[in-house]
Parts: C-alpha cells; sequence; structure tokens
C-alpha cells in the first residue's frame, strides 16, 4: 500500500494524478518518519513567511529553496519556474512543481517532502528529533546569508537558567568513538553560544593537544573552574573546521555583577562586569553608581559581554557618556537608524574599559562610545568584530527564528563588522611586571607613541590582530588586567595622557 501510494504521489509531483487538491501529503497518513508531516508543513511555511519579511543589513535577499542542499553534500537542488528537483548524487529522487510567488504553504509542503527524502538518504538528519531538525534546516537556508542565524527550541524545551554555574564554557557533551568530544548542548548566552558552537559540532583539540589524549580530569577542567580560564578549541561543524578561542564566564541569571574594592592606597574602585547587555544589567549599574559615589575609578568589564538589545546599549553607555551617540543600526542599504541616550551622565569618575575577541554585538558599540568620545581608556585585545545584532522572530509553534540581520556602526558611522575596536593598551604586550613598568614609564615620561588602529584604515586587520593577540591564559589575563587597570585609575597622569591618545 506505501509503494502504490509513493508512486502515486510521483504522478502527483508530475501533475498526472492528483492525490488531494491542495496537499504533497495523505490524511490518513499525517506521520512519516517520526514527523507530522502537516505540523512541519505549517512551521516551514510560517518560516518562509517571517523570513520574506526581514531586512538584512542593507543586503537584497531572497530565502531560495535551492539552500536546502546545504544539510548534505551529496544532495543537490534545481528550481525554476516550473519544477523543484532533488539529485542525490546522480540519482533523481524527488521531482515536484514549484509553488507560486508566495505561496509559503506550498513551500512549506515540499520542503517538508525534500527533507523526508533526504532522511532517508542521510542518517544524522534521520535521528534528529523535530527541533533539531528545524535547526538543521533553518541553518541550510541562511547558509551565505547569515551564518549565526538559528532556529530556537519552543520555549518549553529550552534549556533552565535558574542557577548559577561557577564558570563554564557552557557546552555539554560526551566522547564519540574516536575520542572526540560531540557537542550535546549549549546553555543559552553562555560564550559557546555567543561564539556560535552549536550542538553536533565536534571538539577534536583544546589548547594545542588532541583530545583523544586528555582525561575526562583535563576535560572538565577545560570547561568549568574556579577562575576564568580561555581555552582554544579546535572546533568541526557543517561550517568547516576553525579554531575558536573562548573565555569561561560565570552563566547567571543576573546580566551584570559588581564588585566594590576599598583599599587606603588606590582608594574606592567599583569593577562592573557585564554579561548580557540588556535593561537588567543597566538597572543593577545604575544603582551601584548610585550606592558608591564616592568612588575613585571604574572598571567596566566587557571581556565576556554580548547582546542584541540596542535601547539598553544606549541607556549603559549613556550612564557614562549622556545623550551623545553610541551606535547606529543599519537594516537597509539607505536607512541608519542613531541611537542615542535619553539623560544625562550620573557619573563622571574615570573609567578602564576591558574589552576581548569575546566582546561582540552592542558591547562593540559600547567600547566603541567610551572611546569616540574620549570618555574611558580601552585595555585588553581587540574586540571581535561581530557588530550584528539579532531580531528574534517568534514562530507559530512556540519556537523562534533568531537572526543576526542588523549591522552596527558606531555613533560617528565607523564600520565594525569584519573589524572590531582595538585597544590603546594592548594586554598581550605587557604580560610580565617589568613590561608594565617599562609602559607605564614610557606614559609618564611622554614616550609612549602607540598607534592607534581605531584612526588607522589602511593597515591590514589581520596585522593588527597579530600584533595583539588574543591571550589564551585566562587566570594570567585577570591578574593582568587588574594589575594595569589600578594603575591607570590610581594615576590621573597616566589616565590622561592615555585618554588623550584616543
Amino acid at each position: 500500500m506505501r509503494i502504490i501510494k509513493f508512486c502515486i504521489c510521483v504522478l502527483l509531483a508530475l501533475g498526472v494524478v492528483p492525490c488531494r487538491a491542495d496537499s504533497l501529503f495523505f490524511e490518513d497518513e499525517p506521520v512519516q518518519d517520526g514527523l507530522n508531516v502537516f505540523e512541519v508543513s505549517e512551521t516551514f511555511a510560517d518560516i518562509y513567511k517571517k523570513l520574506d519579511g526581514v531586512k538584512w543589513g542593507g543586503k537584497n535577499i531572497n530565502v531560495a529553496i535551492e539552500s536546502l542542499e546545504n544539510l548534505n553534500p551529496d544532495a543537490h537542488i534545481a528550481a525554476t519556474d516550473e519544477r523543484v528537483v532533488l539529485v542525490w548524487k546522480d540519482a533523481i529522487i524527488a521531482n515536484y512543481p514549484r509553488p507560486d510567488a508566495g505561496d509559503w504553504h506550498g513551500f512549506g509542503e515540499i520542503t517538508t517532502a525534500l527533507v523526508l527524502k533526504m532522511r532517508g538518504m542521510d542518517e544524522n538528519l534521520h535521528n534528529a528529533t523535530t527541533s533539531e531538525m528545524y535547526q538543521m534546516v533553518v541553518d541550510s537556508l541562511m547558509r551565505g546569508i547569515d551564518e549565526n542565524g538559528r532556529y530556537i527550541y519552543s520555549r518549553a524545551a529550552e534549556i533552565a537558567e535558574d542557577n548559577r554555574l561557577l564558570t563554564s564554557l557552557g557546552l555539554e557533551g560526551a566522547r564519540d568513538a574516536r575520542g572526540n568530544w560531540r557537542v550535546s548542548g549549549i546553555f543559552k548566552d553562555s560564550p559557546a553560544d555567543t561564539a556560535g558552537i552549536r550542538p553536533g559540532d565536534l571538539i577534536t583539540y583544546i589548547n594545542g593537544r588532541a583530545v583523544a589524549d586528555l582525561s575526562d580530569a583535563d576535560m572538565a577542567s577545560v570547561l568549568s573552574g574556579f577562575n576564568s580560564g580561555t581555552s582554544k578549541l579546535r572546533v568541526l561543524s557543517p561550517n568547516g573546521e576553525n579554531d575558536v578561542v573562548l573565555r569561561r564566564a560565570t552563566i547567571i541569571l543576573a546580566d551584570a555583577d559588581v564588585v566594590h574594592r576599598s583599599d587606603e592606597d588606590t582608594g574606592a574602585i567599583l569593577e562592573i562586569v557585564v554579561h548580557e547587555v540588556s535593561d537588567n544589567a543597566v538597572a543593577i549599574i545604575n544603582e551601584a553608581l548610585a550606592t558608591y559615589s564616592d568612588i575613585s575609578g571604574i572598571v567596566l568589564d566587557l571581556r565576556a559581554s554580548t547582546g542584541d538589545d540596542e535601547r539598553a546599549a544606549a541607556k549603559l553607555a549613556g550612564l557614562f557618556i549622556g545623550a551623545k551617540p553610541v551606535m547606529r543600526i543599519v537594516e537597509t542599504a539607505r536607512d541608519e537608524v542613531e541611537v542615542i541616550p535619553g539623560g544625562q551622565a550620573i557619573t563622571d569618575a574615570p573609567v578602564v574599559v576591558l574589552m576581548s575577541n569575546m566582546t561582540r554585538g552592542t558591547a562593540e558599540a559600547i567600547v566603541a562610545a567610551f572611546y569616540e568620545n574620549a570618555r574611558g581608556v580601552l585595555v585588553g585585545t581587540p574586540t571581535a568584530g561581530s557588530a550584528r545584532i539579532a531580531t528574534r522572530i517568534n514562530l507559530d509553534n512556540g519556537g523562534a527564528l533568531e537572526l543576526l540581520n542588523k549591522v552596527i556602526k558606531t555613533g560617528n558611522g565607523r564600520v565594525i563588522e569584519g573589524r572590531g575596536i582595538f585597544p590603546i593598551v594592548c594586554l598581550s604586550n605587557i604580560r610580565t611586571s617589568q613590561q608594565q613598568n617599562a609602559f607605564f614609564l614610557n606614559v609618564i615620561n611622554n614616550d609612549f607613541n602607540a598607534r592607534d588602529f581605531n584612526n588607522d584604515n589602511d593597515t591590514d586587520v589581520a596585522d593588527i590582530r597579530r600584533g595583539c593577540p588574543v591571550i589564551t591564559s585566562g587566570a594570567d589575563e585577570d591578574a593582568v588586567a587588574a594589575a594595569v587597570s589600578v594603575k591607570i585609575l590610581t594615576d590621573p597622569k597616566v589616565y590622561n595622557k592615555l585618554v588623550a591618545e584616543e
């Protein structure tokens, strides 16, 4: 009976025999290969419809069904004005009439039919849960448009965020038969999530050592621990093999932590660690600044900070710089929206802004705002240069699409995407006490002639980053950052000289 129905549906695809007037599937066979084909079709229809209305940072993008061939290298999809044909290696395994433009129900059904065909040929796709399958399909559709676009599981399936995890990369997984580490889960908003690591990715090397050679204890110390540790991972994903540097961060419900340090020699210094640029973080920082009004300096730690809320970013920066442009948001080729805080600054205390390769999104715009307004000293290593922020589109099935489709520029209109923001004080070049002493002596003696690469569009970005490389020892980075920050904040001559350099 199934063979007969299959043959009938093939005839349907060729336009010979109709099964139903409005469907490729049979009402009495709603579940195929573990999927409810009607529910899946409606979800895909919803995805297509909502992607069609998205603005893409100045690009004119049409999401094409041909992109589904990215699900497997053996798959090839040819779509003409009349037909959609799926070729697996050298054999045609599906041939359907192409729906009319805007017929999202038709595109949803064809997508479901194509996925079913490919599930029969691809073990990984066959074994995927419904939510994982949506994620894989969205990834395929978005390849080349927005490699960070993703499907987010329905709220009922999302990872709970009720507890504080003591410094973690935010990864869950297990070893495979070859000893490599297969990622099975990602904690939302963790460093791994921010860096774009996804379930199914394979970690083959950590800090230059093959994962297969690491003990379980070694793995545990890399993934979590009692300090901020930084690890270099080699990650094999559908997009290829990449080296990713992750800085362990505390995954917490609060979006910012505040520590007040008071010492007879240094005075009172407020350390603010921002995990997520949000209204919650703004409220925490605002309260801290009101509570500790006698501070002599502020360390604003954005080294593991991200965020997609441009309004919250404006509010956060506005606490320090007042009503001045913080960023510009680009959604279309012609339109740029200038984002300016509505209120005045509530503190004029000296600020050191800590930054790293994990600083991205709106956090990069905040770093740039301090720089462009000469409001603080930038210390650390170059930011990620990933200055896009997300649009979250809720789907009818309870899930969502998250698309990094908005491009951020600085308040003065400088491009951040693909470039980043560069520090005035590069931590990776002053790792020892001797190097620090020599650096500060040069600053005091007016012999500090650092080149400001933020105003240098001629030097290759890769060369700049090689000159100020990522620090891969997290504990050492914390110690160096603390020592350098305190010295800058407690010596007005040093602080004023470095701010003037900006």
